[in-house]
């Protein structure tokens, strides 16, 4: 393993890795040449679990590897190859402690950045052909994965993925700034010219501004307090969760997706992400949950930024719910309607981002 290409790759903006990513690149070497991953817990942790987190994650990773398409691409169940899925794969990967061109994930991950730039529009979309009634969704998920591989990327990829990275954050600019009346102001929808918002697209084109700021892309800092404002307009006052759409009542996977997108913006512990933590621990999220495991990603993650004794009551029980639908193959299948077009790369990948958490490789999701 070579430390010093490790640490001589650019991030955007031309600088070096940024303090925040060095964790995340000098634990991903390691874990390339051999040494493998480790949580981070304490000493009386449930070890029995841990080994099980470990094991759980490494077989699913194994599985994502040769499900690539030979294009490079992840594909859905029944929307085709698809950059969202590819993101979400990508991203695993990353989570789990590895970077490109290194160990034995490192030319999947290369592969699959390059077909996802591959795909980008001229005006900077980061979707490719795939059947999608919200586009935006798989752009949010693109542009994240872009930002948090960015300094990691190998050499041939670094200024075409800079330039991508620097595109695709424009184009979600311009979409939060095309006219919307003041109850959808500062959020995000299914196209870049939608003149409504809601929660769930919201979070993912908030999660990529963040990811991008923060390795020195040109992201204005007022459109992401719009965006934290539009976020907390959506919160339920009368339970502490948070709606689709202002007015809209609240659900778990949407308190968990609220928690996430104020948390990683530095909203810690605010009476928002407080409250919204309090509902997910009174109403613990289960297999029958709509869009169960959108949800097991957004809560694990979202009580995990929460921390505190939030974490510690809710970890055991988010971990083995979904430790428990894991098919011993290293898959998950989403058997929801709400969920099973999106086949189960989309459940595998958000399953291991959840697992995984405690890893800090992430940068975005480092506390």
């Amino acid at each position: 393993m070579s430390m010093k290409r490790l640490f001589s790759r650019e991030c955007i903006g031309q600088h070096s890795v940024s303090r925040r990513s060095f964790l995340s690149v000098t634990l991903g070497g390691l874990a390339a040449a051999g040494l493998g991953p480790t949580i981070a817990f304490s000493a009386d942790e449930n070890a029995e679990l841990n080994q099980k987190l470990d094991a759980s994650i490494r077989r699913a990773l194994t599985w994502l590897a040769a499900e690539q398409q030979v294009s490079g691409a992840w594909t859905t169940s029944d929307f085709g190859d698809s950059t969202a899925t590819t993101a979400l794969a990508i991203m695993s990967f990353l989570a789990g402690g590895h970077v490109p061109e290194e160990g034995p994930y490192g030319h999947h991950m290369t592969r699959g950045v390059g077909w996802l730039l591959s795909q980008q529009h001229n005006n900077g979309l980061l979707v490719g052909k795939e059947r999608s009634h919200g586009p935006m969704y798989s752009h949010g998920i693109a542009t994240l994965m872009l930002a948090e591989i960015a300094g990691m990327v190998d050499p041939a990829q670094s200024a075409p993925c800079r330039e991508a990275l620097q595109k695709a954050i424009k184009l979600i600019v311009d979409a939060q700034n095309h006219p919307k009346s003041a109850e959808h102001d500062g959020g995000w929808r299914y196209q870049p010219t939608s003149g409504d918002s809601d929660l769930s697209v919201t979070a993912w084109q908030l999660l990529a501004l963040r990811a991008a700021k923060d390795i020195g892309c040109d992201v204005p800092a007022e459109n992401i307090d719009r965006a934290i404002a539009y976020i907390r307009r959506l919160h339920v006052k009368h339970d502490g969760g948070f709606g689709y759409m202002v007015g809209h009542g609240s659900s778990v996977t949407r308190s968990g997706t609220g928690i996430v997108a104020l948390e990683v913006c530095g909203e810690h512990r605010t009476d928002e992400t407080l409250a919204a933590a309090k509902l997910i621990l009174s109403r613990p999220l289960t297999k029958g949950e709509q869009y169960f495991y959108y949800g097991a990603y957004y809560c694990t993650v979202g009580m995990f930024k929460v921390g505190g004794d939030e974490w510690r009551q809710s970890r055991e029980a988010l971990y083995r719910t979904i430790l428990d639908l894991q098919n011993p193959a290293g898959y998950w299948n989403p058997e929801d309607g709400t969920e099973r077009q999106a086949g189960k790369v989309y459940a595998t990948s958000l399953s291991v981002l959840a697992l995984a958490i405690e890893y800090g490789y992430l940068p975005i999701y480092q506390r």
